[in-house]
């Protein structure tokens, strides 16, 4: 729209009425039009200039704010990221990109994690919070959830399913925005603009490959556009096909002997087939373990050392893993407006992706438990590998996710009073769903065709199952079609919506000493729901004929509703000095004890001179609980425990380092145990406080320098209780003393409680007490602060004969990360500890090149140092560089080279890491990628 004239002074009546009709409303983004997009995009791709060249902007909207202003820079830092940038650092999904900006130093489980709870995802974690404590918008709206839980628990917007090809920008607000835009603010804000009023078509192809094998890809964009006299419409088309990656096909991650922290020959790796007496230990071989071992063409006879037997291995067992999964996406996107008069206008968006994916994980395993064995006359436990010749070969044991997300979006925007406010009224609707299907073992198939029948229970303790063992059948390979026969496949269907309705109006209320007062308001309204069907069969309470051997589900489902309202003024104290104010009350129609949320924020903004500005800000902010946490069925899962009870019960100590022989990290103390989840309506909101304060200075004539510190506190966060801190309460309560020998009271609520969230079945000569299982519950209990530093450089120069050269430089430091687990606990210093695995600092920079129709730039990036393995120091930084050549061909066509990790860097190395895949799953094992790309512009 255009810049509001400034020389209008209603008279009071009109401004009370307009005040009274304001105050009740509050916001969601508002839409720009083509003039405002353009302006925006222009004032993002140059660096700051002095503010008689700025003050001739149309007024914007950016993220950060509501309020249309002149001024690019506000209160609170916002970073833009364009389209063109997006192509000049050579990746070819949006999530790839975002990926690497310095302000997102949290890691994320991603699709090295196989056996995840969203193995096809990408979230991004902002200030490493985690996924959901960034809000994810597109347009300034929300979008529904993947409607599968990060990690089984929480909810957050799934970044690979937005088209890449029809993105305008992408702006990120790092800092709480509460106020603002409503509950997951906290960490702040990712807006992805979509392209508006594109006039004329482009194509664009690019293909290419990994050097290290594997990961073909291909991708075809069309974006184009038409416009009339009171019209205009914008497509944009995109398909993706991605080749998987392998685990077998990347030579330093194809078996357990890449292990850095042992010799080849001294590297452990799992049981390939090995039966063991449950009482001593003894490994059982009928005909001798090279016989046995050796009829399996994958695995190896081996002994650790002259103390232990050999044993039958499998070292490969994880070179059937994809390590980049299979993707065939098709996304598409349409925009389009109609001018009814020339204040009133009309528009529509609707965005689509179709995605489907095959992910590979390492083979099955199949374990009796202890069972007897009337033929051996003793107890026995075994575990049973299948090799790929026996499941079919590689990628025969593929699970197969098919993905369908659709964001559609009407409304009507215009001006009134003399085109002195703007208003914008919307409706959304945005829907997600997914089919997964996974190859599992049928328990009674596997157990029927190993065992046979249960005959009754065992004549030594009275309490273990007897079966005849098929000997034969364990100790010898089977056939594809055999293994085929025990598998079934295992289908999750899962469905999020989110459903919206806003009106907008900003403008300017009236004029005071120093300008006019700017302000933004909106009402909205929202529903939001989702569902989750698992398989009943791999449902804890399933009591049917054909459970699932070794696998769990999570289910779910609930619907909230809410509702808001909010008012942000814009207010000149003096020609330099401006302050930001707004609040937003949200109200919450659920199950939980959410009821109302109300936040507010203020900023300030100083500029002594033209070419300086000082800002800071300071903001409350809320996250209502995920509805995952909320509305999780029963479901169960498994995780490694330290035994706090019975390793302090013989005298040996839970907090020795590992080479203090009274630790108790022996097998015997450390092992998986099964755990049971559910959620809770009893949860309430997590609350926080965001905190930035900075300066942007315009050096020389395009050179900028920005510098801001920032601070976010979030108490009351939800988590699933800690089994750290649930062990050692039980194992205080049943030993009836803490850690330092202090008197614990077991009769007390407190006590009652830990104890009935861990069952124990008693001592006997197998178990000797373990853990059977225990019960896992969300509270609101997690304490977070972190600070830190955000900085950038920009300078632009021309040269008469060398072209133009842009420079861009970022990095941020974590200066503070503590955590405080459960109330009462003690408060860690996440930040330094040598088991946190989010990097302190990060940086990127750019440099891009222009010259006539030649095109060059040079992307990279540098995350700071993690902890080793054996937590006795720090690894080296991980640097990668992306660069590419482009040269426009003809008036019309343009033909670029990408390579991605130029140098091939893979992970730094860590000696100590022996937990595959050996290392840090944030660091890429793709190595280099070389693209191809030819782009044409229809006239």
């Amino acid at each position: 729209m255009r810049a509001r004239p400034s020389g209008i002074k209603p008279n009071r009546l009109s401004i009370a009425l307009f005040a009274v009709l304001a105050l009740p409303v509050a916001g969601t983004a508002f839409a720009q039009d083509a003039a405002d997009q353009q302006e925006e995009e222009q004032a993002a791709a140059a660096p700051a200039q002095a503010s008689e060249d700025t003050t001739e902007l149309d007024r914007v909207t950016v993220t950060g704010s509501r309020i249309k202003r002149a001024e690019i820079e506000g209160p609170a830092p916002v970073t833009i990221i364009t389209a063109d940038d997006l192509e000049q650092q050579g990746f070819s999904t949006v999530y790839d990109a975002l990926n690497t900006l310095t302000q997102f130093t949290g890691s994320v489980q991603n699709e090295l994690t196989q056996n995840g709870f969203t193995p096809n995802a990408s979230f991004l974690n902002l200030r490493g919070l985690g996924p959901g404590y960034q809000l994810v918008l597109i347009n300034g709206r929300r979008v529904a959830d993947y409607p599968l839980p990060y990690n089984s628990q929480s909810n957050a917007v799934n970044l690979n399913a937005i088209p890449a090809a029809a993105i305008e920008r992408i702006e990120i607000l790092s800092g709480g925005a509460s106020a603002i835009y409503g509950s997951d603010a906290v960490a702040g804000v990712v807006n992805i603009i979509m392209k508006s009023n594109y006039e004329g078509d482009m194509v664009t192809l690019r293909g290419g490959t990994t050097t290290r094998g594997g990961g073909d890809t291909g991708r075809a964009q069309w974006i184009g556009g038409k416009a009339g006299s009171n019209w205009s419409l914008t497509y944009a088309f995109e398909y993706l096909e991605r080749e998987a990656i392998f685990a077998s096909q990347r030579d330093f991650m194809d078996s357990y002997r890449d292990d850095p922290s042992v010799d080849p020959s001294d590297a452990t790796a799992v049981g390939g087939v090995q039966m063991r007496d449950s009482f001593t230990g003894a490994y059982i071989w009928p005909g001798g373990i090279d016989e046995v071992c050796g009829r399996f063409s994958e695995f190896e006879t081996f002994a650790f050392n002259s103390a232990t037997p050999n044993r039958c291995y499998y070292y490969g067992y994880p070179a059937t893993q994809a390590i980049r999964n299979a993707d065939d996406n098709l996304s598409a996107y349409l925009y389009g407006t109609f001018d009814f008069t020339d204040t009133l206008q009309g528009f529509a968006q609707l965005s689509m992706t179709d995605a489907d994916a095959t992910l590979s994980s390492s083979t099955q395993f199949w374990q009796s438990g202890h069972v007897y064995v009337p033929e051996l006359g003793t107890i026995v436990n075994t575990q049973r590998i299948f090799t790929p010749d026996e499941v079919g070969g590689k990628g025969a044991q593929s699970s197969k996710y098919s993905e369908r997300a659709i964001d559609v979006a009407a409304g009507l925007r215009g001006t009134m009073f003399s085109d002195r406010f703007d208003w914008d009224a919307t409706i959304s609707h945005g829907r997600y769903e997914l089919d997964v299907k996974r190859p599992r073992f049928l328990a009674n198939k596997v157990s029927d065709y190993f065992l046979g029948p249960q005959l009754g229970l065992d004549p030594i303790l009275g309490a273990y199952p007897v079966h005849n063992f098929d000997l034969d059948h364990f100790f010898n390979p089977i056939d594809a079609e055999t293994f085929s026969s025990l598998n079934t496949m295992v289908k999750t269907e899962a469905e999020s919506k989110v459903t919206q309705a806003s009106f907008v109006l900003s403008g300017d209320l009236f004029e005071l000493p120093a300008g006019p007062l700017g302000m933004a308001a909106v009402i909205e309204a929202a529903s939001q729901d989702y569902e989750l069907i698992s398989d009943p069969r791999i449902r804890p309470d399933y009591a049917g004929d054909e459970p699932i051997y070794n696998l769990t589900g999570t289910g779910g489902g609930g619907e909230r509703d809410r509702y808001a309202v909010g008012l942000e003024l814009s207010v000149p104290i003096f020609d330099s000095l401006k302050a930001s104010l707004a609040g937003r009350y949200d109200k919450y129609d659920d199950v939980t004890n959410v009821d109302g949320a109300s936040t507010w924020m203020a900023g300030l903004e100083w500029r002594p001179f033209d070419s300086l500005l000082f800002r800071g800000s300071h903001s409350t902010s809320f996250r209502a609980p995920d509805m995952h946490y909320v509305f999780a069925e029963e479901s169960g899962f498994f995780t490694t425990v330290l035994d706090e009870y019975r390793c302090r019960r013989d005298g040996l100590d839970p907090t020795a380092s590992p080479t203090d022989p009274n630790n108790c990290r022996d097998n015997e103390y450390q092992y998986s145990v099964f755990g049971l989840r559910s959620g809770s309506t009893e949860l309430e909101e997590e609350k926080g406080k965001s905190t930035t304060v900075g300066f942007v200075w315009d050096v020389i004539d395009n050179m900028s320098v920005s510098v801001d510190w920032y601070q976010i506190e979030l108490e009351g966060g939800v988590s699933d209780i800690n089994t750290g801190y649930l062990l050692r309460n039980e194992a205080d309560c049943r030993l009836g003393q803490t850690r330092d020998g202090s008197p614990v009271d077991i009769n007390t609520a407190g006590c009652q409680y830990f104890l009935s969230l861990v069952e124990r079945t008693g001592i006997d000569q197998v178990n000797d007490d373990e853990i059977d299982q225990f019960r896992s519950v969300p509270f609101n209990q997690a304490k977070v602060e972190t600070s830190g530093v955000d900085a950038t450089w920009k300078y632009r120069f021309d040269t008469d004969r060398l072209g133009r050269f842009d420079l861009d430089l970022g990095w941020t430091h974590v200066l503070k990360m503590e955590e405080q687990d459960f109330p009462g606990s003690p408060v860690v210093n996440t930040r330094d500890h040598l088991q946190y695995f989010n990097f302190r600092s990060r940086v990127n920079w750019t440099a891009t090149w222009m010259k006539d129709d030649w095109r060059a730039s040079i992307y990279g990036y540098r995350w700071g140092s993690l902890p080793n393995w054996e937590e006795t120091g720090r690894i080296a930084p991980y640097i990668i560089w992306n660069a590419n050549v482009q040269k426009k061909i003809t008036d019309n066509a343009t033909l670029g080279l990408f390579v991605n990790n130029v140098l091939d860097k893979l992970h730094p190395e860590d000696d100590s890491f022996n937990s595959y895949p050996f290392f840090w799953r944030a660091y890429s094992p793709i190595g280099r990628e070389v693209f191809v790309q030819f782009s044409y512009q229809f006239n």
